[in-house]
């Protein structure tokens, strides 16, 4: 079997499922490929990749060209700590503002445009910008930040004692569904899977392992964070607590949901269902 070429999120998100494979604790015939979540939704949509993490609004809009891995997914239900928007006025005043959002993120752009459509019903201006709480407050009433970056963000905002306010967007989805939030699936190339199915199932079920042996070892996950993002370690086993990664039935409805969210505000152009490899 030739090497996969397979995505990693370069965020701590996704430790507890890379951690195993890059400490040697598993071995995988891979070519780990590391990027934040755009980039790799654009490497998979150009066959650059064969497997990979990807936003999960990425599914829905080309599900066409992906076969959803079994039981893998970031998700949360609820407060997630890294989906944040910061703002100079409450959420409930931002109509008729501009807020900028990170270019690294795809599904938490949908879901702040979902919110703003169907939750706070409010019209505002977007922006696209890079990752930079600052410049971005400067352009903007409001900055919309994922990931490292979103937690980094908190933190600076907290001991600078700064006049913003910071809403936690998992929060706000779980206060107007009821629901859990997906924010990222792993998927595999159709094509791809035609071709070598032993190929999907061989990743498919290194993932699964990589993740019980990640999560059966957290402690060592949240210490490989401290050394990355020099977070404080409490905060980090707050996030791990919080933070999910299977994808269970829950999980699932959670994730038509917001596809039907994104269908209504047309972020995708029709209603999905989802197709898993082996299902």
């Amino acid at each position: 079997m030739s090497e996969i070429r397979l995505g990693q999120l370069s965020y701590i998100n996704s430790l507890p499922i890379y951690h195993p494979l890059e400490d040697g604790l598993l071995a995988v015939k891979a070519q780990l490929v590391k990027q934040p979540p755009t980039t790799l939704n654009n490497l998979l949509y150009n066959d650059e990749l064969d497997a990979s993490p990807v936003s999960s609004i990425e599914y829905a809009v080309h599900r066409e060209k992906y076969y959803i891995l079994p039981d893998l997914s970031i998700s949360a239900d609820g407060r997630v700590m890294s989906v944040m928007l910061f703002s100079k006025v409450p959420m409930d005043r931002l109509g008729g503002k501009r807020i900028c959002l990170t270019n690294a993120s795809a599904t938490g752009v949908a879901l702040t445009r979902i919110l703003f459509d169907h939750y706070y019903r409010l019209k505002v201006d977007y922006q696209t910008c890079p990752p930079d709480l600052e410049k971005m407050l400067q352009q903007g009433d409001g900055a919309f930040l994922i990931g490292d970056n979103a937690m980094e963000a908190c933190r600076y905002v907290t001991e600078k004692g700064l006049p913003y306010q910071v809403t936690d967007l998992g929060e706000v989805w779980k206060q107007f569904t009821g629901l859990k939030m997906v924010y990222a699936l792993w998927v595999a190339r159709r094509d791809f899977a035609r071709e070598n199915p032993a190929a999907v199932e061989y990743v498919s079920k290194t993932l699964l392992q990589a993740k019980e042996m990640g999560l059966a070892r957290l402690s060592a996950v949240r210490e490989e964070a401290h050394r990355r993002s020099g977070l404080p370690m409490d905060t980090l086993e707050e996030y791990y607590r919080i933070l999910e990664y299977h994808l269970d039935q829950e999980a699932k409805k959670a994730l038509l949901t917001f596809y039907d969210y994104a269908y209504q505000s047309g972020i995708i152009d029709q209603r999905v269902q989802l197709e898993i490899w082996g299902e």
